[in-house]
């Protein structure tokens, strides 16, 4: 049953918590987003505790492309699913993450052995949904158009919205943009990230896994734009080197991006998921 509270455009079959006209909807419908997987994830478990999570818990090794899309459904879920579909996904995630929990074997930066780390802890889950709400905003600005200051305001107003679907206290998430920009900042100047030898082997299973001969190929290639989108700090902790030169191709191959991404049909553009939610609204009873 829908509560008569429930605003109308999130009324009848097609029930969603956001909708096509919604920043959150324009932005992440787009696959060009998927450009800075590699940026979020490195920001991701450049935190110590993220990353032996993800190394001790994580298949990225044995199943790299079943890991990622493990990864991506329930986001899509989020932000295209039905309630029902959100609830499953929040559900699921709360499962995965019960079981993400351990000790650092190895001290790395502010973090002595023997740290424990749990993904249920809301510092953590905050990070992980700071780092995909700030590498959205970069990319689709790189990548796919601009957005004017008041859009982008809206897309963090909505983002705060997934934050609290995916157990982050409200009272943990920045109140507004510029307190985002603030803890991004203090984030990546602060002792909060640092990167030793066991995370800079699991980059390399990330992006050049045995498991994945194709993705050998390719790897070596979105390493190099992963590492341009980074922040110049978090690319030095990975002993990433850029140059002008290659600041050049990179901003040159996303002009080109934006001159041919509204060539591209929607079919090749959009994820499956928000053609599947912007179909059922249109067949949606009025």
């Amino acid at each position: 049953m829908v509560s008569s509270a429930v605003p109308a455009r999130t009324a009848g079959l097609a029930a969603r918590e956001f909708a096509p006209d919604d920043v959150i909807w324009r932005v992440n419908r787009e696959l060009a987003l998927l450009l800075g997987a590699g940026r979020a994830l490195l920001l991701q478990i450049a935190h110590p505790l993220i990353a032996a999570g993800v190394r001790e818990h994580s298949g990225f090794e044995r199943d790299p492309l079943g890991r990622l899309a493990r990864t991506l459904e329930p986001m899509y879920a989020l932000v295209f699913g039905t309630p029902a579909a959100s609830a499953h996904a929040t559900a699921g995630m709360q499962r995965a993450h019960a079981r993400v929990r351990g000790v650092l074997r190895e001290a790395v930066g502010a973090y002595p052995a023997g740290t424990a780390y749990d993904a249920r802890d809301p510092v953590l889950r905050l990070w992980v949904h700071a780092t995909l709400t700030d590498t959205g905003l970069l990319v689709y600005r790189r990548f796919v158009g601009d957005l004017a200051p008041a859009a982008t305001a809206r897309y963090y107003e909505d983002s705060r919205a997934l934050a609290r679907r995916v157990d982050v206290p409200e009272a943990l998430v920045p109140p507004t943009l510029e307190a985002f920009g603030e803890y991004m900042a203090g984030q990546i100047a602060g002792d909060a990230l640092a990167v030793g030898p066991a995370t800079r082997e699991l980059v390399r299973s990330i992006f050049r896994p045995r498991a994945a001969p194709a993705l050998r190929i390719v790897g070596p290639i979105v390493e190099l734009v992963t590492a341009g989108l980074l922040p110049e700090p978090v690319r030095r902790l990975y002993g990433y080197r850029w140059s002008p030169s290659r600041e050049r191709a990179l901003c040159a191959a996303a002009a080109v991006v934006r001159r041919l991404l509204p060539l591209v049909p929607p079919l090749l553009r959009h994820a499956p998921q928000a053609r599947r939610a912007a179909r059922a609204r249109s067949l949606a009873p009025r």
